[in-house]
């Protein structure tokens, strides 16, 4: 039933899809503000503050596809109403924590709940509102998403200061509460086509993953020799290899292995991992510098990242527009030689009295090469797919991308306590320095990779693989299939315009 038949306003519809989606998103980085806080308060080690990170980012890659599934057989909005009291309750839960294994714990359920927030709220918006307005709600959308992980540091910088690190956990209470009647008032509930889930794919895929990452964090403070770590990560290899054996097999594979015979596609992700961990990874390490090590405030902090944080809302949207003209490979290239060149002057001058004078432009500068490849990663995944696949495959980005932050934060934080480091002013820089340099080396990689790909120029004109004409065909996938892969495209998508 579409909002024209029910007389559902834009605006409510809008609001209902976009409410939860902004909590999921802002999640995403909110955190990371309060670490120093949540260590000192909860006597955390840095390992349990990776796991408060990255409990969250692989709960929600592993069941952003299930959660998909669930929602075409059980009912969107059924599904979206789960996830929503699911992330609500793992937030309060969170707030009230007094041991880092509970918050860790509690941030992995908000990550399961997140997981059918961000899909789901595309599918439902797009089947609230008229043809006619459509691309204005989800240009909305999208924007809120951006904004969501843009202001994350910030937003969680300034509630830490004014309240505590648990008010960024109880704030999502109250908007949880709002956003169930919301939901029941303005979006209708949609059924997709019954396909089979794929859970064994999902456990395979899932834990490979967490036994991987769970033996790289492991690997300093138990030695890379132990059983303990050996076994993580022969038996997470082992799992993943066994993924990959199912996926050739299962008739509704959670990723068609057939996708990856596309050279675009393929080096895409392969960007996209390398990118993500890379940029990510020295987020978490940079973040706790300003504060653990200068003395900054979490406001402050948040404040001193905006060149960061921010650009790529500036610079995406103008990729976006002259990626048609330039290509793919261009941009992509470009932005991750900058986000190599501003993490190698970050770790050239790194030091406990750098003045934040000498900071704000290798930040800008990473700000504007993740812009640059934002908006033509979309494009670049899509340009050689079947309409039928565009939504598999856009959702197998998101998902890896999300593995490569897991990782980043991961690998990033063994090298940092290889090197000796500490959570103390005296104890920090001298290991953040080597930390953020493998990063500067995983983004000349990601960089050398980008070569790959075709230039695009041609193909994109040919195939008008623009903002536009993405955000269209996305319209159709979302109605027809309601996917969480749609989802994460258009918002990548609506930023180019």
């Amino acid at each position: 039933m579409t909002s024209s038949t029910r007389r559902i306003p834009v605006w409510l519809a809008i609001v209902a899809a976009s409410l939860p989606m902004f909590m999921a998103t802002l999640d995403n980085l909110v955190v990371t503000s309060a670490l120093p806080v949540i260590s000192k308060d909860l006597g955390a080690t840095i390992e349990e503050l990776q796991w408060v990170v990255n409990a969250y980012t692989l709960s929600f890659a592993a069941f952003m596809l299930m959660a998909v599934a669930l929602g075409d057989r059980f009912g969107r909005r059924t599904v979206f109403l789960a996830g929503i009291t699911v992330f609500t309750l793992a937030s309060a839960a969170s707030a009230l924590a007094t041991e880092p294994w509970m918050l860790i714990l509690a941030r992995a359920v908000q990550g399961v709940g997140a997981a059918a927030l961000m899909p789901l709220s595309l599918t439902l918006l797009v089947g609230s509102v008229s043809e006619k307005l459509r691309p204005a709600a989800i240009g909305i959308w999208g924007g809120i998403s951006g904004l969501g992980v843009a202001t994350g540091p910030l937003i969680g910088g300034a509630v830490v200061q004014g309240w505590n690190w648990q008010a960024i956990f109880w704030l999502n209470v109250p908007l949880g509460v709002i956003a169930v009647p919301l939901v029941l008032a303005a979006l209708p509930n949609s059924f997709g086509a019954k396909v089979r889930a794929d859970v064994v794919g999902l456990v395979l895929a899932s834990l490979g993953v967490l036994g991987v990452v769970f033996g790289i964090v492991r690997g300093n403070p138990a030695g890379w020799d132990s059983f303990e770590v050996l076994g993580s990560l022969i038996g997470g290899t082992a799992l993943l290899v066994a993924f990959l054996f199912w996926e050739q097999r299962s008739p509704a594979p959670l990723l068609p292995l057939r996708l990856f015979r596309d050279r675009s596609f393929t080096v895409t992700n392969l960007v996209g991992v390398t990118f993500s961990f890379g940029i990510f990874g020295a987020v978490f390490i940079l973040i706790q510098f300003l504060q653990v090590v200068q003395g900054h405030t979490p406001l402050g902090a948040g404040v001193m990242t905006m060149p960061w944080t921010l650009a790529p809302m500036v610079v995406a949207p103008l990729t976006g527009l002259l990626s048609p003209r330039t290509g793919t490979r261009l941009p992509i290239l470009l932005g991750l030689v900058l986000l190599t060149v501003s993490m190698a002057w970050i770790a050239l001058t790194l030091s406990a009295t750098l003045p934040y004078s000498q900071m704000w432009e290798p930040f800008l500068l990473a700000g504007v090469g993740m812009g640059l490849v934002f908006a033509p990663s979309s494009t670049a995944v899509l340009v050689n797919m079947k309409p039928a696949d565009h939504a598999k495959a856009s959702g197998t980005n998101s998902t890896l991308r999300e593995i490569g932050v897991a990782l980043g934060v991961a690998v990033l934080t063994a090298v940092f306590t290889g090197a000796g480091g500490t959570l103390t002013p005296t104890g920090y820089v001298d290991a953040a320095i080597p930390a953020v340099w493998v990063a500067a080396g995983v983004l000349a990689l990601a960089a050398v990779i980008s070569l790959a790909l075709p230039s695009g120029i041609r193909r994109a004109r040919r195939s008008g693989l623009d903002s536009d004409a993405v955000t269209a065909e996305l319209e159709e996938s979302a109605a027809a299939e309601g996917s969480a892969e749609a989802g994460a495209l258009v918002d990548d998508a609506t930023r180019a315009r």
